[in-house]
């Protein structure tokens, strides 16, 4: 299987694999992380369209984009149209050259505002939000949804015809209602559905987490791309994991217990210089427990590590714990360290 690019309006993507916008997770240094390691497309983390809230400074660390490659892709959240028309305006002034709406959260925080998954059961507002937006701005527009409010009220297709009417240039479809969270297995024949019925590239999101599942995602829904989200936590070498695979149809080793210090050391780096030391030490400690998951005496080095405050303190710990391990591979095999 071929590697496709995906267009954007004037943006043709180096390849079809996304990075999805996850909240408090695809800040600017995960997102620069995952591009270096093989996505084709990382999008920013939810931007929300209450103008009130966007000198706040988590908004503004949200739409920092400083140094990342073209295009930048912003998602911002709203249920008002005149509201996310204006977001979307002030994010193109900002630097954006793609605006993605949020229509696929199902976090109750934003639901209870009546954004994200909480818009799809009203199909007229939806029409009223996009065209908004699409007429708003002169850069490309794309939708991010699920399959539904919930498994008995699956409208997933017609939002999607109406988003394509609207002039959203692309659509990723979570294969989940917004009832199902996270839990169950992801609607492939749905996004499949919605690939065939309408003309504008279709990106399959849900349970994206190895090579073969990329191969069989795609071979299932016929889609253009693929978005992967949380099998990305401590874990951003999938991206190269999947093309290499679709590509030659072989699988890559998994990276050496030296190359996850150094990729992890260098992560924790730019989150001390983004957030600065207080809030990156506290950012940090999720990246260094996805990191660590499932390997020895992991859980013992995440539960020392939550006790740290300082930046040195965790860039010594974690040197410590991973050397420790190569060290130990190496002992077992020359070739794992």
């Amino acid at each position: 299987m071929s590697i496709k690019s995906v267009q954007i309006g004037p943006y043709q993507l180096p390849n079809n694999l996304f990075l999805a916008p996850m909240a408090g997770v695809t800040d600017r240094p995960f997102r620069q992380l995952c591009r270096k390691l093989g996505a084709g497309m990382a999008v920013s983390e939810m931007i929300t369209a209450n103008k009130a809230l966007w000198a706040s400074k988590k908004s503004l660390l949200r739409a920092n984009h400083d140094g990342e490659p073209e295009p930048r892709s912003v998602q911002i959240a709203g249920a008002d149209p005149q509201m996310m028309a204006e977001a979307a305006q002030h994010n193109v002034d900002q630097g954006a050259h793609i605006i993605d709406i949020n229509m696929g959260c199902p976090a109750k925080k934003v639901c209870n505002a009546m954004a994200g998954s909480a818009l799809l059961p009203h199909e007229k507002l939806v029409g009223d939000i996009l065209e908004a937006v699409v007429n708003a701005v002169d850069v490309p527009v794309t939708l991010k949804i699920r399959t539904g409010a919930d498994r008995q009220n699956k409208n997933g297709l017609r939002i999607a015809q109406i988003a394509e009417q609207s002039g959203i240039q692309l659509l990723a479809v979570h294969g989940r209602t917004r009832a199902d969270l996270y839990q169950g297995d992801a609607e492939y024949d749905t996004i499949a559905d919605i690939k065939s019925r309408i003309q504008i590239p279709v990106i399959a999101n849900g349970d994206i987490d190895s090579p073969e599942k990329a191969a069989h995602v795609f071979a299932k829904t016929g889609v253009d791309g693929l978005m992967i989200g949380r099998a990305a936590q401590g874990n951003p070498w999938l991206f190269q994991q999947i093309l290499h695979y679709l590509s030659t149809g072989e699988k890559l080793a998994p990276p050496l217990i030296t190359e996850v210090r150094d990729t992890l050391i260098t992560h924790l780096k730019t989150l001390y210089d983004f957030y600065g030391e207080y809030s990156g030490v506290r950012m940090a400690r999720k990246h260094i427990a996805w990191y660590s998951k499932g390997l020895r005496d992991g859980n013992a080095f995440r539960q020392e590590m939550n006790q740290l405050e300082h930046a040195a303190q965790q860039l010594a710990y974690t040197e410590a714990f991973f050397t420790q391990l190569a060290e130990q591979a190496s002992q077992k095999d020359p070739l794992a360290a």
